[in-house]
């Protein structure tokens, strides 16, 4: 217990000490924060004071310049008061001067009238006195007068006329062949005669026997797809494509290439193509316009137009590619009318538009010019266009400058030794004529003049004719024939009906 005790006692003394000295490390540490708060308070408030320096600084400066400002600008204030007034006194005064002026002009003009009335009498007065002293009126003396300088001048009137008549002749007619030559030699154009059969190379003579297939198969299925005459002769590592329609012609040439590269030449095959080529075909004809009319530098066409321009580049006249010639007419057109103080723009416009109509011809009834002028009128072209295409065949007068140059260009176009060929035109006019007869009777679904025009071959619809109608039609066809076209030898007429059933498996 004692132990106990006195252990006790000395913790209880330690733990004093310790106590004590805790509360003077409290203290110590109480001291300094005081003392760094102190500081802080002291170092806030010389930041604050310094702040309020710099701020009356900055508003004294700014107060300063605002006053400054306000001097300058009443100053401008002040200048352009001045300014007013001097211009205001000005106006003033040069206002007074155009009153006094308009008074005096207008006392000059009553005197001048004074004057003006004054001469008229003694005008009157004179004549008056002239009439009594000669014994006739003015007007009577008058026509003596003229009469007899009329009978001296006929004769030399008449002389002076036709002198005139005749240089302005001469002039006319030298000025005209001047324009013509102009144009023409500034103007040369390429040419090239269409064919009527493209040759296309073969990689070698034995793929002859699989472009004819098993019996012909794939032969017949070419010229009945794409419409052509396919000639497989002799002639090493070619064939050769024949068709009046150089659309059609253009299609089968494409179309066998790609067969050829593809290596793949059954039905099925030819027919997948023919239809991609010909959707390409669609593309490439509108492609064709917008570059020519890019070309000639006219804008604002309707597509549909755009569309026909690329069709005339499938299209030939006497031979004469028919976007050659229309071309070659805007470009002659063009020159001329700038020559003749026209405008040359739309010259070319009417010149590439002329025979617009000929890439309808194949699928519509009537002239190219009628056909050309409904297109043109239907998408708002400018009268001198519209009367450029009646005009260049005589449907009716030229009536502008650019009207006039058009007529002229086609018929230099057209005249140029070896342009046309009468003999080509008549074929195809025929061969045109042979497939409108098959295409006007019903059920006929799609007709083709191959061989040189001496055979017809008429795709009819078997849900529309059956057999024994198709012997009936085709007689209905030759008969019709040998009614409305000149031919020479016969014209054989196939009619072929053709059933497909399609359906998918899925």
């Amino acid at each position: 217990m004692v132990a106990f005790f006195i252990a006790k006692n000395a913790q209880s003394s330690k733990s004093q000490v310790l106590e004590e000295q805790a509360k003077a490390k409290a203290k110590v540490i109480e001291h300094e924060a005081e003392k760094l708060l102190n500081d802080a308070k002291l170092k806030a408030k010389e930041v604050e004071l310094e702040l309020k320096n710099r701020y009356q600084e900055e508003l004294e400066k700014l107060r300063v310049e605002h006053e400054k400002r306000m001097h300058e600008l009443q100053e401008k204030d002040n200048s352009l008061n001045e300014l007013f007034k001097d211009e205001l006194k000005n106006i003033t005064q040069e206002k007074d001067e155009l009153r006094a002026k308009e008074l005096e002009l207008k006392s000059k003009e009553q005197q001048i009238s004074e004057i003006e009335e004054e001469y008229k009498r003694k005008i009157v007065q004179a004549d008056e006195l002239i009439e009594r002293a000669a014994g006739m009126t003015k007007s009577e003396a008058r026509d003596i007068v003229l009469k007899r300088v009329e009978d001296e001048a006929r004769g030399e009137i008449a002389s002076i006329v036709r002198k005139y008549e005749l240089e302005a002749k001469e002039r006319a007619r030298k000025h005209a062949n001047y324009i013509l030559a102009q144009a023409t030699t500034r103007y040369a154009g390429d040419f090239a005669a269409e064919r009527l059969i493209n040759t296309v190379d073969l990689p070698n003579d034995e793929i002859k026997g699989r472009i004819i297939g098993k019996e012909g198969r794939n032969i017949r299925s070419l010229e009945m797809t794409l419409g052509v005459d396919i000639v497989i002769d002799d002639t090493p590592n070619a064939i050769m494509v024949s068709s009046f329609n150089l659309y059609r012609r253009a299609i089968a040439v494409e179309v066998l290439k790609r067969l050829l590269e593809d290596g793949r030449i059954q039905p099925a095959r030819i027919e997948d193509i023919y239809q991609k080529v010909s959707g390409e075909f669609e593309e490439r004809i509108m492609l064709e316009g917008e570059n020519v009319l890019l070309d000639l530098g006219i804008r604002g066409v309707h597509p549909e137009i755009v569309k026909l321009i690329g069709k005339l580049k499938y299209r030939a006249s006497y031979g004469q590619n028919a976007l050659g010639h229309s071309l070659e007419v805007a470009h002659l057109a063009g020159i001329i009318a700038a020559e003749c103080g026209g405008d040359p723009l739309l010259a070319k416009r009417a010149g590439i538009l002329h025979d617009i109509g000929k890439a309808l011809t194949h699928d519509f009834e009537g002239s190219h010019v009628d056909l050309g002028a409904e297109i043109c009128k239907r998408y708002n072209e400018p009268e001198e266009v519209i009367n450029a295409i009646y005009a260049h065949h005589d449907y009716e007068e030229a009536t502008s400058i650019e009207s006039a140059a058009v007529c002229s260009a086609d018929k230099l176009s057209a005249a140029r030794p070896g342009a046309r060929r009468e003999v080509l035109e008549a074929f195809l006019k025929r061969v045109t004529d042979i497939e409108e007869i098959a295409t006007s009777k019903k059920g006929v679904k799609k007709a083709y003049a191959i061989n040189a025009g001496r055979e017809v071959r008429v795709i009819a619809n078997a849900n529309l004719i059956n057999d024994d109608e198709a012997v009936l039609l085709s007689k209905e066809i030759a008969r019709e024939i040998e009614d409305r076209v000149q031919y020479p030898g016969d014209i054989k007429v196939h009619v072929i009906r053709e059933l497909r059933a399609v359906e998918f498996a899925r």
